[in-house]
């Protein structure tokens, strides 16, 4: 990393989880686990490292616990937390129907969230002889506790925030009250204080690195002189996204060209990271909605090798808690301009 040590990082990060469960399904499936080898194949070549964030049905398939096993102890990827409280242990429901509303972590009693979370952590420690130190929460739903939680149990780094987005209209358990804002949480990495997620730490002895994703407006001058100067005037706001969207910086059908623009933005931004996300089970015909049949995969691996080129020549890549390391080591700090 000595040669590049000035480049901004580039970090993977795969939600690693059961087949299609945008569908709901009752018995969950995880044959994705089968397709994750050529998408490590890529990330290698292009010197990048990814993070597979990985829940409960993964964590106890045995095709992903071998090649989890094999990236870790090449030290090619690595593996972090990823739950989806509705199927992960103890299996405590909180309506008559968890697998079709997909409840939220944060929806369940405070002794369940610590119960589901520790168990998250010590199945995958065990299985993948690692220690935890990187999650995402499952449907991005994350709270206080839930950060003080992780903390507790050691991990670092945390990267469930999506800036500049509200989940609230996104329900889960039918009681609940959708999912976490994240309109006004920072864009940059920064010391979470576990307390207050929204905050800086005011010291690091209680403190996660939290890494947002990337989210880019589409209409950048415009969105970012509203988001500037009338940022908390809530119609305000709702028109900005209309007319200035933001998107997160993860592949989709037809959508390279943004994806390349994102690229230029963040190095135009002098950002320190570019965070790119997809599932794993979007590398698979019909293992999602996005990507249906073997055509639509070609064109999604058509699209990465493209976008991982022009990646590779402005950043280097890195794992969540490479990251972490990094930026405290380094004093890497967000610059944007």
């Amino acid at each position: 990393m000595n040669s590049t040590s000035h480049l901004p990082a580039f970090i993977i990060t795969i939600d690693t989880e059961g087949d299609n469960l945008w569908a709901g399904p009752n018995n969950i499936t995880t044959k994705n686990a089968l397709y994750l080898p050529r998408f490590q194949r890529l990330c290698e070549k292009h010197g990048f490292k990814p993070t597979y964030l990985t829940n409960y049905e993964m964590a106890i398939d045995p095709h992903f616990i071998a090649f989890g096993k094999d990236v870790v102890q090449r030290n090619t990827a690595e593996i972090g937390m990823h739950l989806h409280a509705w199927n992960s242990p103890p299996i405590k429901p909180i309506s008559d129907h968890d697998n079709q509303c997909h409840p939220y972590l944060i929806e369940f009693d405070r002794e369940i969230l610590i119960e589901k979370v520790t168990f998250m952590t010590e199945l995958l420690e065990s299985t993948f002889e690692c220690k935890m130190t990187s999650h995402r929460a499952g449907r991005w739903a994350f709270n206080d506790l839930y950060a003080q939680t992780l903390k507790e149990l050691g991990y670092l780094v945390d990267c469930s925030v999506t800036p500049g987005m509200s989940w609230k209209k996104h329900s889960g358990s039918p009681k609940g009250n959708g999912g976490s804002d994240y309109s006004n949480f920072p864009s940059h990495a920064y010391k979470m204080d576990i307390h207050a997620i929204a905050e800086v730490a005011k010291s690091d002895t209680n403190a996660l690195l939290e890494v947002p994703m990337t989210v880019v407006r589409k209409r950048k001058k415009l969105g970012e002189l509203i988001d500037q100067f009338l940022p908390d005037l809530e119609l305000i706001k709702k028109v900005n996204n209309k007319i200035s969207p933001i998107f997160m910086f993860r592949s989709q059908l037809g959508n390279l060209n943004q994806l390349r623009w994102a690229v230029k933005n963040t190095i135009d931004k002098g950002s320190p990271y570019l965070e790119y996300m997809l599932h794993s089970s979007e590398f698979m015909p019909e293992g999602s909605p996005n990507y249906t049949n073997e055509e639509e995969i070609e064109d999604l691996y058509r699209d990465l090798e493209d976008l991982f080129t022009l990646i590779s020549k402005n950043f280097q890549g890195m794992t969540l808690t490479e990251y972490y390391f990094y930026q405290n080591n380094s004093g890497a700090q967000h610059n944007e301009k």
